[in-house]
């Protein structure tokens, strides 16, 4: 923004000082002139003019000191006020040069002010810690298009090879061809889908409503309940109403993303999952657990990663485009909720989402009356 040029808040603080300052003189010795008037050492005669007194006589040497002393005082404040001014806004000019700093890209660069809490060091501290948060959004924005380019390349790489050996080879199966074409596209369909869901999350652009967790959970494993059949895996759900405030498609989406990796991601047979809902002191929580084998800690911290897929538990008929994870995670966030990777001592993976709880209406009946 283009503004028109003006005092510097240092000059301006300067000036205000002097100024109280000389304000503060001038009050001084009107104080001792009415004093001296009310003692009566200030007086006048009949004509008006002022008497010789010992008021007036003191006042008249007094007035050229007083001038003087004035003088030094608009010296003083000047001078004082200019390094006391600079004192105080040193802080902010680091502030101001960090800032400018952050305009150019440059976001690892941090102000660390030193000293006493007070109103700049919390406001350095708070330019920090948004500085630190940026800077983990802006790597994780590139990781992640650098992921999606990736992701996105090899499908159509895939697509250009099969075009190729269908123009060179003319003798091929076509039928071959078709239906490895249509599984390409259908990948790069279902990436792109979950990209775009990813940032309608994320930008938060979406209707608030009143949501129960329950009936998502519900939904969720009906829809898969094929699927967990397919791959031997038993679906158990049980809860109370968790009411929660949202978008009931994009919950639906993070419910259903759980209950797929905790299915596809399962033993090789005879495996189970458990849905869960639970309100708790503040919050709402839905826990998917499932049985599996052990995982390590550091596989844990990387699961909701974007791309991510911790290939040792992956069937190959369903290693998904490695977001339904991050998908949940940044749903979450989305809804100001946290969620929780644990691994299960026997084996699988326990996830846990916590939503902020809604109060359900005055008419709300338990569910148990409901049936």
């Amino acid at each position: 923004m283009d503004r028109a040029p003006g005092l510097s808040v240092r000059l301006k603080l300067t000036l205000s000082y002097a100024g109280f300052l000389m304000l503060a003189g001038l009050l001084a010795i009107a104080t001792v002139g009415v004093f001296l008037l009310r003692k009566g050492e200030l007086g006048f005669n009949e004509r008006g003019a002022v008497q010789a007194t010992p008021g007036t006589m003191f006042l008249k040497g007094f007035a050229p000191t007083a001038a003087g002393a004035m003088a030094l005082l608009l010296v003083f404040g000047l001078l004082g006020g200019w390094i006391l001014a600079g004192r105080m806004l040193a802080p902010l000019n680091r502030i101001t040069d960090a800032t400018r700093t952050a305009t150019t890209g440059s976001l690892s660069h941090r102000i660390r002010l030193p000293g006493r809490k007070d109103e700049f060091r919390e406001l350095a501290d708070a330019f920090d810690t948004m500085l630190a948060r940026l800077e983990a959004h802006v790597a994780e924005q590139r990781r992640f298009a650098a992921n999606a380019s990736h992701e996105l390349r090899t499908p159509l790489a895939v697509s250009k090879a099969l075009l190729d050996v269908a123009r060179t080879d003319p003798n091929r199966d076509t039928g071959e061809l078709i239906d490895r074409l249509h599984t390409v596209n259908t990948r790069a369909i279902d990436l792109t889908e979950a990209l775009l869901l990813a940032s309608r999350a994320e930008q938060r652009s979406f209707t608030r409503e009143r949501v129960d967790l329950s009936l998502l959970a519900e939904e969720a494993t009906e829809t898969l309940l094929p699927l967990a059949e397919k791959h031997g895996v038993t679906l158990e759900t049980s809860g109370e109403i968790t009411a929660t405030t949202g978008s009931q498609a994009l919950l639906l989406q993070l419910t259903t993303n759980l209950v797929h990796n905790a299915i596809v991601h399962n033993l090789p047979d005879q495996g189970t999952v458990w849905v869960t809902t639970e309100v708790r002191p503040g919050t709402v929580a839905l826990t998917v657990e499932n049985t599996g084998e052990q995982l390590a800690p550091e596989l844990i911290s990387t699961l909701t990663e974007p791309f991510q897929r911790g290939t040792e538990r992956i069937h190959t008929d369903h290693a998904g485009v490695g977001l339904g994870l991050a998908i949940a995670k940044t749903i979450t966030h989305a809804h100001d909720g946290t969620l929780t990777l644990t691994p299960r001592p026997a084996g699988g993976l326990r996830i846990s989402v916590e939503l902020p709880v809604t109060d359900p209406p005055p008419t709300q009946k338990p569910r148990s009356e409901l049936i």
